[in-house]
């Protein structure tokens, strides 16, 4: 227990409008002390003093006794400060503490992905997030303005991730049409949620896949039996490349060889 001058520094976890920076103290004879106020971070930055606010906080921020209000709070004021007290006509010279100011910030309207259409016995995943609420939002999901309820069984359809905000069907059946739409919330200010989209499932058109592969099967058909047919007809042997090599006629035998001129005895 400090004597002379004391401090009471809670933590602070307060964001709508304004924060409370509280310090109070108790001195033994000196009437008036004196206070600073500083924020800590790479360099210990003043707050409040000699009797004056600093900026940033000059045009928003006041104080009584040693209990600082700020107002407009930003992100930028989250951080640890440190109130500090000096009486010298007390015992006790110095007393200080500090206290960590947390800046919550509501939830925004979440973005939501959510596809239009899915074929019955695919997977589906459903995307839902919110970037800027702090604390972490987390995430329900809803059905035709119906909350969807977490499954407990293990052969469950669908599962959803309150902290990532996934929804996924295993695999999704005809039952699986609806509206749906994503709820965050984080204990901050009112939960938002995202507009709703329709997404349909449908049979596969089994005929169509059926017919799609009949096709391809007689196109490879028939162009083998083409290429079978040019090539046993000689199309292909006809159409190669003539060689390049002089032809040389064959040398004389010695018998073919005839006299051309006449002799006189």
């Amino acid at each position: 227990m400090m004597e002379g001058t004391s401090l009471c520094l809670p933590v602070v976890i307060l964001l709508v409008q304004y924060a409370v920076l509280s310090c109070t103290f108790r001195t033994e004879k000196d009437q008036n002390p004196r206070i600073e106020w500083k924020k800590k971070g790479k360099d210990v930055s003043f707050v409040y003093f000699d009797g004056n606010f600093k900026a940033p906080f000059e045009d928003r921020a006041t104080i009584n006794g040693a209990t600082v209000t700020l107002r407009r709070v930003t992100q930028d004021d989250a951080g640890e400060y440190r109130c500090e007290i000096s009486a010298p006509l007390d015992a006790v010279i110095l007393g200080e503490t500090n206290v960590t100011l947390k800046v919550l910030v509501p939830p925004h309207t979440p973005s939501c992905e959510i596809p239009s259409a899915a074929v019955t016995g695919s997977v589906v995943q459903m995307l839902c997030r919110d970037q800027q609420s702090i604390p972490p939002a987390t995430y329900s999901w809803f059905k035709d303005s119906q909350p969807m309820s977490q499954p407990r069984r293990a052969n469950a359809t669908y599962l959803i991730n309150p902290h990532t905000g996934v929804l996924e069907f295993k695999a999704v059946a005809k039952e699986d049409t609806g509206r749906y739409s994503c709820l965050a919330s984080n204990g901050v200010g009112t939960p938002k949620m995202c507009e709703g989209k329709h997404m349909t499932i449908e049979d596969v058109n089994v005929s169509a896949v059926v017919a799609a592969v009949l096709v391809v099967c007689l196109v490879v058909v028939v162009c083998g039996c083409g290429g079978y047919l040019l090539h046993r007809s000689g199309f292909f042997s006809r159409h190669r490349g003539r060689s390049n090599v002089n032809y040389v006629p064959p040398p004389q035998e010695p018998q073919d060889f005839k006299h051309t001129q006449s002799f006189m005895l």
